[in-house]
């Protein structure tokens, strides 16, 4: 059975037992991960994402009255009710709800029409991995209500409305990757953003390539403060250059005046500059099947994230290293999401899988005395309906 399969049978039945009857529509959005573009997303730059067959799957009935009754299977199936005729606050219980309700009135001041509903779902996205499993949740409860009450509600507003609600009700101040690649991915390819435009372009991948995560379980620290201080020292070089987001800047004119910038403004600014450089490259040699300029600008992206962003690990960086030297050219590696710990993300043909597996078994432990998770994903469609 598969890992869709099972999450619909166990929504399916949670619902049926907690509102004595069965479901009308069955709709999932997927996780995603990064595989190029990190930390260029808030300087308006490129991202390359794709969605991957780890997903969030909602069952849902409409109801004739302005009540949205919302079960969590992941959380002992616990059932909430709140009434969209009320000013929609947030709640001091699961965080879950909040996720709920932020989609639910960022819908509805959106303009958009609806009753209530009885909702079910489940997910099985790693939570804490940096895969979006709050994306995930936003987005299926977009589809939700697009495809229950056949709303005039396009994928890219569906993102929009997940990143307005966990920007400004549920309070993180996530970027649009997330949302969009999990609305609109397409199953196979990566999914190029332009995060200046929000123009996105599906990007097909190689068909022996396999998009293997491996989170290090490194407990993510300063992330934070961290990321506050690295974007403001972008803030800061934009700034300095008069544009309005380093998106706008040339690796020429930020070389011609390294002197003049404090030394990590400097290397901040150059991170940002060479990745969006490095993610239009990367689009080439994906396009092309051209694993080996892939496996170069990979390294580049994690040696610049190291060196220059400041944003590895001694453990991220080991387990770049020993699944570097298992695939060579034939594929790419790098730390993947904000940094500070968390995941890395591999591209690795078909017959390196469980070498890559088997080495970082043998490996990482040893050196970091720390245990990983290995994910093996593939590129898969964006939300939808599925029954």
């Amino acid at each position: 059975m598969t890992r869709q399969q099972q999450l619909i049978d166990a929504v399916t039945r949670s619902f049926e037992a907690a509102f004595s009857a069965s479901p009308a529509l069955t709709v999932q959005a997927p996780g995603r991960v990064n595989l190029i573009g990190e930390h260029t997303d808030y300087n308006n730059g490129f991202v390359l994402p794709c969605a991957i067959d780890y997903q969030a799957v909602a069952v849902a009935s409409k109801r004739d009255d302005a009540i949205i009754r919302i079960q969590s299977v992941d959380y002992d199936n616990e059932v909430h009710q709140f009434s969209i005729a009320d000013d929609i606050e947030f709640h001091d219980g699961n965080m879950w709800v909040n996720y709920v309700r932020g989609v639910i009135k960022c819908l509805l001041a959106r303009g958009y029409q609806f009753a209530g509903a009885d909702i079910s779902f489940s997910g099985n996205v790693p939570q804490g991995a940096g895969l979006s499993s709050s994306a995930a949740l936003e987005v299926v409860l977009g589809q939700v209500f697009k495809e229950l009450y056949q709303l005039d509600l396009s994928q890219q507003e569906i993102a929009l409305n997940g990143q307005q609600a966990e920007n400004e009700f549920v309070g993180c101040a996530c970027g649009i990757m997330d949302q969009l690649v999990s609305a609109k991915g397409e199953a196979g390819h990566a999914l190029l953003i332009d995060c200046e435009s929000l123009a996105t372009k599906s990007v097909k991948m190689p068909a022996e390539l396999n998009v293997v995560i491996i989170n290090s379980n490194k407990k993510r620290g300063l992330v934070d403060s961290e990321y506050n201080k690295r974007r403001q020292q972008c803030e800061q070089a934009a700034s300095f250059f008069g544009k309005a987001s380093l998106r706008q800047l040339s690796q020429d004119e930020l070389l011609a005046k390294e002197s003049e910038l404090a030394a990590d403004v400097f290397k901040c600014a150059r991170h940002v500059v060479t990745e969006n450089a490095r993610v239009l490259e990367s689009v080439e040699a994906l396009e092309q099947g051209d694993l080996k300029a892939l496996s170069s600008l990979m390294a580049a992206s994690h040696a610049s994230m190291r060196d220059d962003f400041k944003i590895t690990t001694s453990e991220i960086d080991a387990l770049v290293d020993i699944v570097k030297q298992t695939i060579g050219e034939r594929g790419g590696v790098r730390m993947t999401g904000g940094g500070f710990g968390g995941c890395i993300v591999a591209l690795v043909p078909n017959d390196l899988v469980e070498p890559v597996r088997a080495a970082v078994a043998a490996n990482y432990q040893a050196q970091t005395g720390l245990k990983e998770d290995f994910y093996i994903c593939s590129a898969m469609a964006g939300a939808g309906r599925i029954g």
